[in-house]
């Protein structure tokens, strides 16, 4: 049996060596079986809507995008948890494959590939299907979005990408300050102390503060902007994944979701035997 979200949750909080890992390899498991329900959901939908009325088959599809949408949110408030521990990790995660990092935006998935992913699906499905389109038949999938919805992916993909940049300028700007006046300051000054510990004289003080105290307090503010940061970016993957889900019908916000899940979990398995190969 999965331990709950809580449970991992607590376990972050209160144990500050606990990795991310069971976390994450907790969310790939759930990830499996939301899959695996959304594919049953999907299948069953052209048999669901000839058998029940459409308000029954819709909700019973909605009740199933809620139930897979919390389990993103519940992920992302124990990442945030994680974050409170150690939020260096998340930049260079040992629970991903090398592939996967290769393409990671701020400790995750990049909020603007979610309209890619759309795009893709679409086109695919749209290819796969078209003799029932040229028959004028409703498929219920991606490839029925109104024009309304088009209108709406596209405000939201605009604005998407504006904070997606914003994000990005934030972080380069934070790297930039590790050669900032202060670092440099301390890093001539921790050479210097080396040197005199080496003669044998021991650690120097200035303006009331040790030099390893000076360390713990700038490198401590900097890891405080990056936290804010990395919030920032996870927050704006849930929005983005949450508003892209509400402009869908309950049947088009299934398909999206199969897509999302199938995409990163084989990209994980993929990394994961590519990185096996190299051992």
């Amino acid at each position: 049996m999965l331990p709950s979200f809580k449970d991992l949750e607590a376990k972050v909080r209160f144990k500050s060596k606990e990795s991310f890992t069971e976390v994450f390899d907790n969310w790939l498991i759930l990830q499996k079986r939301s899959l695996d329900e959304l594919r049953s959901a999907a299948k069953a939908y052209p048999e669901l809507i000839i058998t029940e009325s459409h308000n029954e088959s819709t909700q019973k599809l909605a009740e199933l995008v809620n139930r897979v949408m919390s389990h993103y949110k519940n992920y992302y408030r124990v990442k945030s948890e994680s974050m409170k521990q150690n939020a260096l990790q998340m930049l260079s995660a040992t629970w991903r494959s090398n592939l996967e990092s290769a393409f990671l935006w701020i400790g995750g998935w990049r909020p603007s590939m979610a309209f890619h992913l759309l795009f893709s699906i679409s086109g695919l499905q749209l290819e796969d299907q078209l003799s029932e389109l040229i028959q004028g038949l409703e498929t219920g999938d991606l490839r029925d979005l109104s024009s309304s919805q088009l209108i709406k992916v596209n405000e939201l993909q605009r604005q998407t990408v504006k904070e997606e940049r914003e994000l990005t300028e934030s972080l380069a700007s934070q790297q930039e300050t590790v050669a900032d006046s202060s670092m440099v300051e301390l890093s001539r000054d921790a050479t210097a102390l080396t040197c005199d510990i080496n003669s044998g004289v021991r650690e120097r003080v200035g303006n009331g503060e040790s030099v390893s105290e000076r360390v713990e307090i700038i490198l401590e503010s900097k890891e405080d902007k990056l936290e804010e940061i990395f919030r920032k970016a996870d927050d704006l993957r849930l929005r983005t994944l949450k508003k892209v889900v509400e402009i869908f019908s309950p049947i088009q916000a299934v398909h999206f979701l199969i897509a999302a899940a199938e995409l990163h979990l084989k990209v994980h398995e993929w990394g994961m035997k590519k990185d096996a190969q190299l051992h």
